[in-house]
């Protein structure tokens, strides 16, 4: 049984959810990042907000009493405090603790960090500032105070708030995240292992149909009607299994057909030679039976030359010898080898006298098709019938036509008259002799000639073979 977590779907489902899981885990950490990371750039501007109300204020006191005190100071700082979670210091231009929104006293700042808040702002979350060992937010500035319209003095400012707002913001970020992505994930999961086991059955079910082809059964055929699945491969492998069981069937036709055709002649050559061995034959009559051997030793001579070019043309190791032909010529020269025949049945040849009819061929192999026709013909015409030609030439393809009164085929007949060893029912009792590969050798040849043979025929009224062959091969 066919394990569908082994099959080519199962494997593209559980890569392409892993792949899915990780863009999604990847675009989760991304979009965390970058909303924290707003709300966090939103909640420190909020900050310097404060610190810079507080600073407004402190400057427009000393600009208007030129001092501020540091009760004062004081309760600017508690004034902002309460309320909310921020906590203010305030330092001289020493460096030395003024004030706080807390009544905590700090230690003076450090040189360094008095040179960098000299040079620019701080805002951004610190965790190492003077009296602060957590992670907060924190706004520092060093800013002019001026009286009478110059500046006197100095100060350092430092606000800092809690991150808990932030830390809050970004756990509630990744919970709503999370649960939106594991309700898509499930959705997903859904969706896929419906299609893919759409998928998945189809695969099991195209490998259980191929292998029964490997087995030679042929008997089921690959769905090719399921909606949403590409049917061309399917299509492909089922028009092989088809050519393959016909090629089958042909082969075993094949193989009986000349099994037949081997032993009839050997029986008969087996049956005569015994017959004259253990003197059932009279001496008197011995010649006779020898030459009715022989006759059965050709007729095999005939049967093997023939499956050998036919396997030969089969093979593509047949190669024609092409050159100029005059097609006309051959035609009348082979009708003069049945020239007894023809008068033996009394029959009437007509248009042999045309114009000379020229092609690019070989010479050889397009007498051995109008000499398997012309012995047909003749075969199987009627006592005192017409034996007729015809030789055109159009459009660059020269044609000839032999045509033969007399029986016919039938419709069914004609479908199959090129097939191997194919005869037709009236001719099974005409001809004895023939393997029926004629006809077959002919039409391989005439391909080989990028030509085309076709028959015509009217049952009870003619029969007529067509040959088609380039004047000048590609």
């Amino acid at each position: 049984m066919t394990d569908s977590n082994k099959g080519t779907y199962a494997g593209i489902f559980r890569f392409s959810y892993f792949i899915f899981i990780s863009v999604i885990i990847i675009l989760g950490l991304i979009m965390v990042n970058m909303v924290s990371s707003f709300y966090k750039s939103s909640k420190l501007n909020e900050l310097r907000e404060k610190g810079t109300v507080i600073v407004n204020l402190i400057e427009k006191t000393y600009s208007n009493y030129g001092e501020v005190n540091v009760s004062d100071m004081n309760n600017v700082c508690k004034a902002f405090a309460d309320g909310s979670d921020i906590t203010v210091y305030i330092y001289n231009s020493a460096g030395r603790f003024l004030a706080s929104s807390d009544g905590i006293k700090t230690s003076s700042l450090p040189a360094d960090t008095q040179q960098k808040l000299i040079q620019k702002d701080y805002l951004n979350i610190n965790n190492s500032t003077i009296a602060h060992e957590v992670p907060e937010m924190l706004y520092a500035t060093y800013f002019s105070l001026t009286s009478t319209g110059r500046i006197t003095d100095y100060m350092y400012l430092f606000v800092y708030d809690d991150i808990d707002d932030i830390n809050l913001f970004t756990m509630n970020t990744i919970l709503i995240y999370t649960f939106f992505s594991i309700v898509g994930l499930l959705a997903v999961l859904v969706f896929m292992s419906i299609r893919t086991k759409k998928y998945m059955d189809y695969e099991n079910n195209f490998r259980r149909i191929s292998e029964q082809y490997s087995k030679g059964d042929f008997s089921e055929k690959i769905p090719v009607d399921i909606p949403g699945i590409p049917n061309e491969i399917a299509s492909y492998v089922n028009t092989i299994a088809t050519n393959v069981a016909t090629s089958e069937e042909t082969s075993k036709t094949f193989i009986a057909n000349v099994s037949h055709e081997l032993r009839t002649p050997m029986t008969t050559i087996g049956g005569f030679v015994d017959g004259i061995l253990d003197g059932t034959i009279p001496k008197s009559r011995r010649n006779e039976y020898l030459v009715l051997v022989s006759n059965e030793i050709q007729r095999l001579r005939i049967l093997i030359t023939s499956m050998l070019n036919m396997s030969r043309f089969e093979s593509g190791t047949m190669r024609p010898n092409f050159k100029e032909i005059n097609l006309t010529d051959i035609v009348i020269r082979t009708v003069f080898m049945f020239e007894k025949k023809i008068e033996e049945k009394h029959l009437e040849v007509e248009e042999l006298d045309s114009e000379k009819l020229v092609a690019v061929a070989d010479g050889d192999l397009i007498q051995q098709v109008i000499y398997n026709l012309i012995e047909n013909a003749v075969k199987f015409i009627n006592e005192g019938g017409t034996l007729s030609f015809r030789f055109e030439k159009e459009n660059g393809m020269c044609t000839v036509g032999i045509k033969n009164t007399g029986e016919g085929l039938k419709d069914s007949e004609i479908q199959q008259v090129f097939d191997r060893f194919y005869k037709t029912d009236s001719s099974r009792g005409k001809d004895t002799t023939g393997l029926g590969l004629g006809l077959s050798i002919s039409r391989k040849i005439i391909h080989l000639h990028n030509g085309h043979i076709v028959v015509k025929s009217v049952y009870g009224e003619y029969t007529e073979f067509l040959i088609q062959i380039p004047e000048k091969q590609p």
